[in-house]
């Protein structure tokens, strides 16, 4: 809430190199519609794959991993979660598709918050569903494996009220409309993640509020390209955007372009991506070849047919 509170966000510079992401997001929004009508198979198949990938990456953030072939079968609600991991995506699946149906009628409140967090660990015995109970910190790890505390978020007893006067002051710009939805949003998000509400749980919380967020401003490249997948590929800019930017957050004396530089450049790199694929589908002749190409240079790593695949609906084995 300190990024709110006594009107701070109105008075927030936003250099002129922000305010030119926000401008190039805007203008794929408002291509959204035109790509509706372009390729309704194709975006059918980005956004399936787009569930599967976001549901591994915000986990595997985590350190919450599933073999492939039982990820995609509970993601597909083909099986039933065995262990702690296997609830977990199962918990998160269901939440995403929560957002996915339902976003228009999702209030921000720190009753829907409570709620989404006990969804997403309706599979696995947890506090899900409760505000923590004792303090925490976010550490780093150093590479003698010791940890030294980075941040120490908002104390268990001050939580529920920091998360109502975020949620308060989020509803009050938003009915007042004098702050950018992209900043507003990126602003939440981050003091979210500052609070750190839960004992388990902030940083997938903290994505599903982002896509929450950027469905009901209009924004909805998140069904297609999974932004969870583009932040776990760059996990590293990510910690260190928060570390940044949460320097001074007590004090209310920290500095929002760290992690709007992140928050907005992630999600240009997911509208930049979209294009590229519905765009590279649409082009005629070689379009195939073209997104098969697209997808190995955008690919880290090793990597097999069967992903290429799964990355490129309606391209055949053989022409992978």
């Amino acid at each position: 809430m300190m990024s709110f509170r006594g009107e701070r966000i109105t008075r927030e510079p936003v250099p002129m190199h922000i305010l030119k992401l926000v401008a190039r997001i805007n203008e794929f929004k408002g291509m959204q519609q035109l790509y509706h009508h372009q390729a309704p198979q194709l975006l059918e198949s980005l956004r399936q794959v787009a569930v599967v990938q976001s549901t591994e990456s915000s986990n595997r953030i985590e350190g919450i991993e599933v073999p492939a072939p039982k990820l995609n079968a509970i993601v597909s609600e083909r099986a039933e979660p065995q262990n702690r991991p296997e609830g977990e995506i199962a918990g998160y699946r269901d939440v995403l598709a929560t957002i996915h149906a339902s976003y228009a009628h999702i209030p921000i409140t720190p009753n829907t918050i409570l709620q989404l967090h006990r969804d997403l660990y309706k599979f696995v015995a947890s506090e899900g569903g409760r505000w923590k109970a004792v303090d925490n910190t976010i550490d780093d790890v150093l590479p003698d494996g010791s940890h030294r505390v980075r941040f120490k978020p908002v104390s268990a007893v001050a939580t529920p009220r920091a998360v109502e006067e975020l949620c308060s002051s989020f509803a009050d710009h938003s009915d007042r409309d004098d702050i950018d939805t992209l900043l507003l949003g990126a602003a939440f998000v981050f003091d979210f993640l500052c609070i750190h509400p839960f004992r388990d749980g902030n940083g997938r919380m903290s994505r599903l509020l982002t896509i929450l967020l950027l469905y009901q401003s209009g924004y909805e490249v998140g069904r297609y390209i999974s932004i969870e997948r583009i932040i776990e590929q760059s996990k590293e800019s990510y910690y260190e955007a928060l570390a940044r930017s949460s320097a001074g957050w007590h004090e209310g004396e920290h500095d929002m372009v760290p992690w709007w530089e992140y928050y907005h450049g992630t999600i240009l790199a997911a509208y930049d991506e979209f294009d590229d694929r519905v765009g590279t589908v649409e082009s005629g002749r070689g379009a195939k070849s073209a997104m098969v190409r697209s997808m190995v240079a955008r690919t880290a790593g090793p990597f097999s047919n069967s992903e290429l695949m799964r990355l490129c609906p309606g391209v055949s084995r053989e022409m992978v």
